[in-house]
């Protein structure tokens, strides 16, 4: 199976070919956000290259989120629009699950996560099983104290060995994060990316969905859904797929 795959959650674009598990190409480019410009020609090029077309590509994948709300529009608009024209598979995958993907070490809990400001993060807690990271404390919307207190309380639970944080702005964190009951690493430059290549081996083993049916995580309001509860008193926008914060 050819999967194409792209993440625009950041502000590194990602677009990678696979076979299957195999990784034929990764192209990653820090673009400052103008994922609208370049993403279509690092498709281009990696299917002229490899001598393919989109007709070939059997499933398409895309980091759903969490991430920049206007860089999850564009990933997940783009591969709607491959899937529903030429009527191929598209699956989702969770941008937290896809960095946690770098992470391959036993019995470690993985933080993912990608700073939110202001002390907050979108995060998520994953442990490898049979090499895929399994979600063992939810993706969401934390503050750094409210994050914390779910790991501390894992810790306790299920005593992993070690502690791997990975993404962004944890560095900015150190104070707090010597309160963890155990001790912690931060991963390398590579695991801290998502990696598009990883985004397809884990949609290689998820169920397609409709094209329609897709949409973006955001795991917080938009500012049209505040704006849309200080109108209506309605907390959530008619067409919102926000998700409760932790």
């Amino acid at each position: 199976m050819k999967i194409l795959s792209i993440s625009t959650a950041t502000n590194e674009l990602s677009v990678a070919l696979n076979e299957d598990e195999r990784l034929i190409v990764e192209k990653n480019e820090l673009d400052e956000r103008n994922h609208s410009e370049h993403l279509d020609p690092i498709i281009d090029e990696i299917l002229n290259k490899n001598k393919l077309k989109l007709k070939d590509i059997d499933r398409f994948a895309v980091a759903i989120g969490p991430g920049s709300y206007t860089g999850l529009r564009i990933g997940v608009t783009t591969v709607k629009m491959f899937a529903s024209i030429l009527n191929k598979e598209v699956v989702g995958v969770s941008t937290l699950q896809a960095l946690a993907a770098s992470c391959s070490g036993e019995d470690t809990l993985v933080v993912a996560g990608i700073d939110a400001r202001n002390d907050n993060f979108f995060a998520g807690a994953y442990l490898n099983e049979n090499g895929q990271p399994v979600n063992v404390i939810p993706d969401g919307h934390y503050h750094i104290d409210v994050l914390l207190t779910a790991i501390n309380e894992y810790l306790n639970d299920h005593k992993p060995k070690k502690l791997l944080f990975i993404g962004s702005g944890f560095d900015k964190q150190i104070e707090q994060l010597d309160t963890l009951e155990l001790p912690y690493s931060f991963g390398s430059g590579e695991q801290n990316a998502i990696h598009a290549g990883l985004i397809g081996k884990l949609a290689l083993n998820k169920e397609p969905v409709d094209p329609d049916l897709l949409l973006p995580n955001y795991l917080r309001r938009t500012q049209a859904e505040v704006d849309w509860h200080k109108k209506t008193g309605n907390p959530f926008g008619p067409d919102s797929n926000y998700v409760e914060e932790v």
